[in-house]
């Protein structure tokens, strides 16, 4: 029981870094594409939904703002404004 406990603790540990990271990187992202959509003709609320969905489908490793890469990946976009509800 104790090896679990402490290969549990390791484990986790080992995810908190690279989890507080991410986070702070998203939400990088969706800060962008919220300013990119600040003209948009819809609530505040659907484009930070839409931007949250875009980049959640991208790739972690993606090097493009979500502006962009939304240019190259149309079905993405749809589902996401779906989603978000932007009409």
């Amino acid at each position: 029981m104790k090896y679990f406990a402490a290969a549990l603790l390791i484990g986790l540990s080992a995810l908190a870094p690279s989890t507080a990271y991410a986070d702070a990187d998203d939400m990088k992202w969706i800060a962008k594409c919220m300013k990119d959509n600040a003209d948009a003709k819809v609530a505040p609320d659907v484009v930070n939904k839409y931007c949250t969905c875009m980049n959640d489908k991208m790739d972690s490793n993606e090097s493009q703002s979500i502006s962009t890469w939304e240019k190259s990946h149309p079905k993405e976009m749809k589902a996401c404004e779906a989603a978000a509800g932007w009409k």
